[in-house]
């Protein structure tokens, strides 16, 4: 009993020690119990990835391959450790023949696409900047019509995954986010999403799943960086500095438009079984003795093109995926202009919530719907483009709209979820 009081009372004379040694004790059990819950996690991903591989395979079947783009330099050069603890251990175990292609400058992904060969799989393991790079190299492709029907899978390794937020459940643990997309890759469910393709007038195209931003939200966000000794004030800060240098801050050019299109009906996943030799041998007589009739063609009428002429303090231009609707019958891509009327503290407040949802749309905005698009720009405009979180310089640009161009492997409550969503309307 007397240590017990000598202890007590060593603790009270050194209570400064003490309180020390009290939070860093605190500290290191919560670090602790973080990375042991962390393992539990991996530990259970993995016996579930098992699970997949010890299916059998048939003699003429052959292992899935899957191609990954990974970029270590994502997550401020921590993607290369995230990948390898959690999600590599995963799609060993389930038995995929996985080739990891590492990028080391910006832009390479788009090259590397060209010299892919035949995969099963792609998997992007990064952000929203190299999802895009592997999307437009992709697409840039001359046999793209065959390699666009490869399912894509993405895991959330950057900063920005906007992506992942209609893909998979969301949580605030990274090793959870990370393994449930590694899993939700191996059970196979996909949904389709637009593609948007931008255009300048000699450069090759840039496809966005996002879609482009132009405009002073965009520019005062992008300088919010030198303001970091701020902390949670810095966002503030650039969107207040920025009214100071310009104001009214206008953005002024001419948009010419097509409306939505009709949404064609979905191609089936699995090809149609052939049928056996006398159905193909009866069709054949039957088109040789009875030849189709030759439909006289029908002219299309010309498209009916309209264009508005802006001035706004931001243009914003997205595709429907966020959330998508999987029963729509109209494909169109979603243009809003924001009025330059608005006073300065409205533009501070509209800033700081464009950091959290950068597609949303005030309500006294223009709202327009299209199918294609052309931005012409005055000349002489200076300033710079956000095209799914990269910057490109603004000019004059052909927006076409893709409809479900590519499709993502996503999880499947996460494409019940939408399916239930869309099932009402």
């Amino acid at each position: 009993m007397s240590r017990v009081v000598r202890i007590f009372k060593t603790l009270r004379n050194h209570w400064k020690k003490s309180t020390v040694g009290f939070c860093l004790l605190t500290y290191g059990g919560h670090w602790m119990y973080g990375k042991h819950c962390d393992n539990l996690l991996r530990r259970a991903a993995c016996q579930e990835a098992q699970v997949f591989g010890d299916q059998l395979i048939y003699p003429n079947t052959a292992v899935k391959k899957a191609t990954v783009f990974l970029n270590p330099a994502a997550c401020k050069g921590k993607a290369r450790t995230l990948f390898e603890k959690n999600a590599a251990p995963i799609l060993h175990l389930a038995g995929i023949d996985v080739t990891i292609v590492k990028t080391d400058f910006e832009g390479q992904a788009k090259k590397l696409l060209e010299l892919m060969e035949k995969t099963d799989l792609i998997i992007v393991a990064g952000g929203d900047g190299t999802l895009q790079e592997v999307i437009t190299g992709l697409l840039r492709r001359a046999d793209q019509a065959s390699f666009s029907k490869i399912p894509i899978g993405f895991i959330p390794l950057g900063v920005t995954n906007t992506l992942s937020q209609i893909l998979y459940p969301q949580t605030e643990n990274k090793v959870q986010n990370i393994s449930e997309a590694t899993l939700a890759i191996l059970k196979g469910e996909t949904i389709p999403l637009d593609v948007l393709q931008i255009k300048g007038e000699q450069d090759q195209p840039v496809f966005a799943l996002t879609g482009l931003r132009w405009g002073s939200y965009r520019d005062a966000a992008g300088t919010s960086t030198k303001y970091w000794y701020l902390g949670p004030l810095k966002t503030r800060a650039a969107h207040l500095f920025s009214t100071l240098k310009e104001w009214p801050q206008r953005h002024q050019a001419s948009i010419s438009f097509l409306g939505p299109t009709e949404r064609p009906p979905e191609e089936p996943e699995e090809k149609p079984v052939r049928p056996n030799l006398l159905v193909r041998i009866y069709r054949r007589l039957a088109n040789y003795w009875s030849p189709p009739k030759i439909e006289i063609p029908v002219e299309e009428p010309p498209e009916q093109w309209e264009e508005v002429q802006l001035s706004a303090v931001e243009l914003t231009i997205g595709t429907q995926n966020y959330p998508p609707d999987l029963t729509r019958s109209l494909d169109s891509m979603s243009i809003c202009i924001e009025p330059d009327t608005i006073s300065k503290s409205e533009f501070i407040r509209f800033g700081i919530e464009k950091i959290k949802d950068p597609l949303q749309c005030p309500k006294d905005s223009q709202k327009l719907h299209a199918s294609r698009c052309n931005i012409q720009l005055p000349q002489g405009t200076e300033g710079h483009f956000s095209i799914d979180s990269e910057e490109y310089e603004a000019m004059t640009v052909e927006v076409t709209l893709l409809p479900r161009k590519l499709r993502f492997l996503c999880h499947p409550s996460q494409k019940e979820q939408l399916t239930q969503t869309a099932a009402p309307a």
